[in-house]
């Protein structure tokens, strides 16, 4: 179920009544319905990949048990952590990077002179997949570090992995935060109610407004770049920019307030990342969540940064290459993600990784020269990485890039009025996030000193621009990871 979609503008209300009218008096009972309401939103999609997150939940509640036992000896917990990462990473490579691993095998034995069959199946990628394997790990390995104590509800359990808001894109929550709500009671607080709607409508915005209107334009560029001006080519890029983050951060707003709705408080997944000044910066506010949860399980364990300067960079490395993989299984990811590392490593090595901690000017209307430039410069480069993202393939990648750097980027762009239209709101959008680029979400407190009338107007005019500016109903992008 796509949160832009009719059927879920009737789903949330009805979940929304029930759950503070019918079960608000029972704990229990409302976390089953919560679970419940999470089984129909993602069987939704498609109904027999419920049994494989039902499983997984299965296997890491009982693994969670086992390790969190004090009577069982290290060697046992370290086997039942094994057995829930190598069911979940079973998983997730078996329906994402099985013809992967495969085709690539089989490149590699022909291009040494042998004869390989090539073999695929015609896989399914059940949606969410990567976003619920890592939230179920990271609760078997904090139990098993002695950071969590496992629970005994199974109710819970499930419905923490299946939370419906954040099930198919996240964020990727940690049992530490998110699970442990489960366990408190949850009343109605009508403050955090109307921020969750707040968000969700700003998330909408960035969904339908910003991002689809980007897409019909990005994929005009991308399927064609050998045909089209460079001016056109760099257009389409920026407009990609622009797309992942209004699709990616738009459903993160909109699931942290269907969250709020409900009475859970969700991690930030993204905090205006095109306004960082570096690339390390840029990695601090983009996808938090699973940023932070690369460094805490997989570039901590290796070493971090205690070890020498050489073994930090090897970890930068692997982070980098494991994050772009992450995101799909083909070589323009990794790619993508070898781009950010050797971006991020010369400020590592010159100890320059943070010192942009704090938003940019919290207190001025705009930035210093110098801040522009860097935000500019930051923003081109990841623009021009975002290219391998979004390139079917490799040669598809360097076609755009070389068709880029032509004359013909000096060149009037052949573009429609609608267009022209769209870029003069891109940068309304971009003053309104820079105007709350100290909050939670850009209009979380846009006009609070403002009159009634103020407020309302924003409001009104958001959802009249949602429904002028929508498009034919489209997925997020983040679906196909």
């Amino acid at each position: 179920m796509l949160f832009n979609s009719f059927e879920f503008l009737i789903f949330l209300p009805v979940v929304f009544g029930l759950y503070w009218s019918v079960f608000q008096r029972n704990l229990k009972a409302q976390n089953a319905f919560l679970l419940v309401a999470s089984y129909v939103f993602y069987g939704w999609w498609d109904w027999r990949f419920l049994g494989l997150i039902a499983f997984s939940s299965l296997v890491d509640y009982l693994c969670g048990l086992e390790i969190g036992k004090e009577s069982q000896t290290k060697k046992l917990k370290k086997i039942y952590l094994g057995i829930s990462l190598a069911v979940n990473l079973g998983l997730l490579g078996f329906f994402k990077y099985f013809n992967f691993f495969i085709e690539s095998a089989s490149d590699l034995i022909n291009s040494v002179g042998f004869q390989a069959n090539s073999y695929s199946l015609q896989l399914i990628l059940p949606v969410g997949i990567s976003f619920y394997t890592f939230q179920t790990m990271s609760y078997t390995i904090d139990v098993y570090k002695g950071k969590l104590k496992p629970t005994h509800d199974l109710i819970a359990f499930f419905a923490y992995v299946s939370f419906f808001p954040q099930l198919v894109a996240g964020p990727i929550e940690r049992a530490t935060n998110l699970l442990s709500q489960f366990f408190k009671k949850r009343e109605f607080e009508y403050p955090l109610a109307m921020d969750g709607l707040r968000q969700i409508l700003w998330g909408l915005f960035m969904k339908v407004v910003i991002a689809d209107n980007c897409a019909a334009f990005v994929n005009q560029a991308f399927n064609h770049p050998e045909s089209q001006p460079a001016s056109n080519l760099w257009i389409g890029a920026v407009f990609f920019s622009f797309q992942i983050y209004g699709d990616f951060a738009g459903y993160s707003n909109i699931a942290i307030g269907v969250g709020k709705l409900l009475g859970f408080r969700l991690m930030q997944n993204f905090a205006f990342p095109y306004f960082s000044r570096d690339i390390a910066e840029f990695w601090r506010r983009w996808h938090i969540s699973l940023s932070t949860w690369f460094r805490d399980y997989v570039y901590i364990p290796l070493g971090g940064s205690r070890g020498s300067k050489i073994l930090s960079i090897r970890n930068i490395f692997i982070i980098f290459l494991v994050s772009g993989f992450w995101h799909g299984a083909n070589w323009t990811f990794i790619v993508w993600g070898g781009i950010h590392a050797m971006l991020f490593i010369p400020l590592f090595v010159f100890n320059k990784n943070r010192r942009n901690l704090n938003p940019i000017k919290m207190k001025s209307l705009l930035p210093s020269f110098k801040d522009f430039l860097s935000i500019l410069i930051t923003f081109l480069l990841v623009t021009l990485a975002w290219i391998f993202f979004r390139a079917e393939n490799m040669q598809a990648a360097w076609i755009y890039l070389n068709s880029m750097f032509d004359w013909s980027a000096f060149s009037k762009p052949s573009m429609n009025i609608r267009v022209y239209m769209f870029m003069a709101l891109s940068f309304l959008f971009i003053g309104v996030e820079w105007r709350g680029r100290t909050e939670e979400f850009a209009i979380q407190k846009l006009g609070f000193s403002k009159p009634a009338i103020v407020r309302y107007g924003l409001y009104y005019s958001l959802v009249m621009m949602v429904f002028l500016f929508a498009t034919k109903e489209q997925e997020f992008i983040y679906f196909q990871f």
